[in-house]
């Protein structure tokens, strides 16, 4: 990073099915909390950066970024930013160059999507803007066929049973029972996730994230200090559509991203103790452990299996929060929710490092962030 950059506030709403809040309300929940925690006051936020990608289709509502400002006592000027499901990291990426670049000084950055108020079917085909509109649409699919059409190729592949693949959702389940803010705070065994109901062969209910409502947010600041700083934020991206990509069970956009972010923080992979990745398909989960280092090609379910019987030798802890499958997934506000949930499990274990990777599509864009407690 070119200047020093710190995490100063952080906020967010329960993700779940919120009938009697307006995306507006769900917005300010976040901020106030937000800007509750940080050292700064609200005059003290020049600039914001909402994340969105659903508001004029869940909520009739566009300009997003004016209705943020209007939440503060003193309009700051407000940016929108939309990458789907990456459009958290996103808004993010953009509020570290406006500070680094100086413009800016203390960033207020929002995700928020208010998703259950229209019909599951207007969602899945909303969220189809993010795949190729020419390439994908036309076939019929959406994003669980995507995903089952990638996890079919990686079985074959690589010959991960479907027992093997349910180990995912247990594992994250087990997790977001702890967390208050989650959608589902309920265990569930493999066995249930094998048995649930086929959603697009192979993948079936329980592998696949919820539609939800919800929002976070984050203050960065390079005069309010924290005890947590942005070690590296970096994007990357990649073909909208799978038919374009050489192959489908890797995704070149996260390993391009991590890579520059590696780099830019100054460290080696084996620094990283936490990460919280985009697991919006159980499938997904264990590709990202492969393409960010974690995991050789085919061998990223060897982790989960520790993970599974919460072995002390497991490399890395992932989705501590529960990720989007026990989090829930309102698709803008995820990308910040994982960077809050990083710098928690960094406040409370003394470790030093973590890792925020999320994206859009079928990684079709990445963003990625390392965090730095810096009294670790």
């Amino acid at each position: 990073m070119q200047r020093e950059i710190f995490l100063s506030g952080m906020g967010q709403t329960r993700f779940g099915e919120h009938w009697d809040k307006s995306l507006s309300d769900l917005m300010s929940e976040a901020i106030d909390t937000a800007i509750t925690s940080s050292p700064c006051t609200a005059l003290d936020i020049d600039l914001i950066i909402v994340g969105n990608m659903l508001g004029e289709i869940g909520s009739d509502q566009a300009q997003l970024g004016s209705l943020a400002s209007s939440l503060l006592p003193h309009r700051p000027p407000a940016i929108r930013v939309e990458s789907a499901c990456a459009s958290g990291s996103l808004a993010l990426h953009t509020a570290c160059a406006f500070l680094e670049s100086g413009r800016a000084k203390t960033v207020l950055v929002v995700g928020a999507e208010k998703m259950t108020d229209v019909s599951p079917d207007v969602i899945a085909q909303a969220l189809m803007g993010a795949a190729d509109a020419e390439a994908d649409r036309p076939s019929g699919l959406t994003f669980p066929g995507i995903f089952g059409l990638i996890a079919s190729r990686y079985m074959y592949e690589y010959g991960l049973r479907r027992e093997d693949l349910s180990l995912v959702s247990a594992v994250h389940h087990a997790r977001s029972k702890e967390n208050p803010f989650a959608q589902f705070r309920s265990e569930i065994s493999p066995e249930t996730v094998s048995e649930s109901a086929l959603v697009a062969d192979p993948l079936r209910l329980l592998d696949c994230s919820p539609i939800s409502d919800g929002a976070a947010a984050c203050i960065l600041s390079t005069e309010h200090g924290s005890t947590i700083r942005i070690a590296a934020s970096q994007i990357a991206a990649d073909t909208l559509s799978l038919t374009h990509r050489p192959s489908i069970t890797t995704f070149p956009a996260t390993k391009e991203a991590s890579e520059k972010a590696l780099l830019e923080a100054r460290i080696k992979l084996s620094d990283i103790r936490f990460l919280e990745t985009h697991d919006c398909f159980s499938i997904a989960a264990l590709i990202n452990l492969e393409d960010l280092g974690f995991a050789d090609p085919g061998h990223g379910v060897d982790i989960y299996r520790r993970l599974y019987k919460r072995k002390s030798d497991a490399e890395i802890l992932v989705n501590e929060s529960g990720g989007l499958k026990g989090c829930g997934h309102p698709v803008a506000a995820t990308g910040i929710k994982q960077v809050i949930d990083v710098a928690k499990a960094l406040c409370k274990s003394g470790e030093r490092f973590g890792l925020a990777h999320n994206f859009g599509g079928a990684a079709a864009t990445c963003g990625i962030h390392i965090l730095e407690h810096t009294h670790a």
